[in-house]
């Protein structure tokens, strides 16, 4: 399948979703200067969030959030005064998508509900991507699915039995293009709970492609990643980790991203074919590396071979070592001087 003008397999250079969500803190200055890093590090794709006060939590749970005492959130006050802070506008998405327009770097946000599902349809973003928590949120899932768009689908805290309940309502609306996306929903997880064979099990188990949604701290874990094959890989993005704000401390930062998405192209391609081969470089190497038959003392015209008449020595310009036992009980036909290579045609 397509993800914008890319094409996407397992085992490709991955597409490198930079995930800004809500790391802009509802400011689109800020926001304009993380599309533009994002672009600069080679990112495919800037990803947001798209949800309202409404459409993600229940009165209930802002009625438990009234007070923030831990120094991250405290200046908020309640969790209703942050949600309002970073929620994205319907007129601030447009704004992003044509400053992304206009930098050639793919727009493209996760929906909370059918409405933002729909005005990602009206913006004409290139893919879907379905938050981990949505996967058993089967009516928006068709809801998506009949976009007939790709779909991202993460899977983090889903078993395969959710996971493969989810493809099913995906595939029963006539939309079959679906990437996986390995996740593990905690921010940092402990290497332990990570599980990156799970990206290989997925492909395996479903057949479609399968990516890496990351929450991990640095690099090397995205990048191990992409050695298994990961067609694409999502990390969150920031300008720095130190701002205030739900995803900064786990995010990448420029200098992180850009290695992430060079090395990842080096990684694809330094991972190369199943199939045995050798290069004219290596075949070339060979000359020099490795080792010939080479005679131990002077030997004479008429001498038989023995054992004890060569060793192994470079250049390996002459006949190789593996060649031994046809050489020893050859004559020679010409005198064969000491630490002197042996070729084919010194034999009678």
């Amino acid at each position: 399948m397509k993800l914008g003008d890319r094409e996407i397999r397992n085992f490709s250079i991955p597409y490198v979703i930079a995930e800004i969500g809500s790391n802009h803190n509802g400011d689109m200055n800020l926001a304009r200067k993380m599309i533009d890093a994002a672009k600069t590090c080679g990112c495919d794709a800037v990803k947001f969030q798209s949800w309202t006060p409404e459409s993600l939590i229940a009165q209930k749970e802002y009625d438990l959030n009234l007070q923030y005492d831990d120094s991250p959130k405290k200046h908020f006050g309640s969790l209703r005064a942050m949600v309002e802070k970073y929620y994205l506008r319907e007129d601030q998405h447009w704004e992003l998508k044509r400053y992304c327009d206009n930098l050639s770097i793919e727009f493209c946000s996760t929906p909370f509900s059918k409405e933002e599902a729909n005005l990602l349809e009206e913006m004409k973003v290139p893919f879907y991507k379905i938050a981990s928590m949505d996967i058993n949120n089967l009516s928006f899932l068709a809801h998506v699915a009949r976009k007939q768009k790709p779909i991202l689908l993460s899977t983090g805290m889903a078993s395969l039995a959710e996971i493969e309940n989810a493809v099913r309502v995906i595939e029963s609306e006539g939309n079959s293009q679906i990437i996986l996306l390995h996740c593990i929903a905690i921010y940092p997880p402990a290497y332990e709970e990570i599980n990156l064979n799970n990206i290989p099990m997925l492909r395996q188990t479903f057949g479609f492609p399968v990516g890496f949604s990351d929450h991990t701290i640095g690099i090397s874990i995205p990048l191990a990643a992409v050695a298994l094959g990961s067609c694409v890989i999502e990390k969150h993005f920031t300008l720095d980790k130190d701002m205030p704000g739900w995803d900064h401390a786990v995010s990448s930062d420029p200098e992180e991203m850009k290695v992430i998405v060079e090395e990842s192209r080096n990684i694809t391609k330094a991972l190369g074919a199943f199939r045995r081969t050798v290069s004219q470089a290596e075949e070339e190497k060979k000359l020099k590396f490795r080792r010939s038959i080479v005679s131990k003392v002077d030997l004479k015209k008429g001498h038989i071979i023995i054992s004890n008449d060569i060793t192994y020595k470079r250049p390996g310009s002459g006949i190789p070592p593996d060649k031994s036992d046809c050489v020893i009980g050859r004559k020679l036909k010409r005198d064969v001087g000491i630490d002197e290579l042996m070729l084919w045609n010194d034999f009678i």
